[in-house]
């Protein structure tokens, strides 16, 4: 089941499941990176589906990214 995403329903998903709030305010598909709001006030970009799927909540310093293999 593909559940199509709007910029509203990101929106909903990033309050509920975690700290950071949504900048971005048009959404153009899963490969666009959004701009966040961290809880520690540095804004960061991720895509949707790493944010998701990938549970990159975070910015960079709060969360680092993790090292390649």
């Amino acid at each position: 089941m593909n559940k199509r995403w709007t910029i509203d329903k990101i929106k909903e998903f990033v309050e509920k499941n975690s700290e950071s709030k949504l900048l971005s305010t048009e959404y153009h598909g899963f490969s666009q990176k959004l701009l966040f709001k961290c809880a520690c006030g540095s804004n960061f970009e991720k895509t949707f589906t790493k944010f998701k799927n990938n549970n990159q909540r975070k910015c960079d310093v709060c969360q680092p990214p993790k090292a390649s293999r």
